[in-house]
């Protein structure tokens, strides 16, 4: 493997199904029980990717496209997207499956961050990521402008100090 490249196996794939302790009144996946599976797969994409434990820093925007039923299979994909210096951004998407009528259609996504830390429980380096694909490379160039968002929405960086916003924005 060379230096700086993700492995294969940070690519995490979860599946789950869902029970009736999983479900709301109408017989749909609760949102926090979707957040809490979504969090468990990007934090092993980040954890593989760092070698080390990772504790999340904040969750983008989360929308529920699509309700998912009782009985339905939970795929979730996570991957990591960009490491900055000690913070790791993962990419989430969520497919469910009636398996009955062999119906696949997508749930929502969203952006996770993750700090690694060193046996301290202190922020550590992270091996930076060589994007591949073309998709990679868009979502790994993406990432400075969803990691500004993300501090000036925080209240750590000033708009006037962003780069890719004050660019995009004009």
């Amino acid at each position: 493997m060379k230096e700086g490249k993700v492995p294969s196996e940070s690519l995490t794939v979860m599946t789950e199904i869902v029970l009736p302790n999983d479900t709301n009144a109408l017989n749909n996946l609760r949102g926090g029980k979707i957040l809490h599976w979504m969090d468990i797969a990007s934090a092993i994409a980040a954890g593989k990717h760092s070698n080390a434990v990772v504790v999340t820093a904040s969750v983008d925007n989360v929308s529920f496209e699509n309700p998912i039923k009782i009985g339905d299979v939970v795929t979730i994909t996570a991957k990591v997207t960009r490491v900055f210096n000690t913070s790791l951004e993962t990419h989430i998407s969520v497919w469910a499956e009636n398996l009955p009528s062999q119906t696949r259609y997508k749930c929502n996504e969203a952006f996770y961050t993750f700090v690694a830390l060193d046996s301290n429980g202190r922020p550590r380096k992270v091996t930076p990521l060589i994007p591949e694909s073309e998709e990679d490379k868009r979502m790994f160039s993406d990432a400075l402008g969803r990691r500004e968002l993300r501090l000036v929405l925080a209240g750590r960086m000033k708009l006037s100090e962003t780069h890719e916003l004050k660019s995009l924005l004009g």
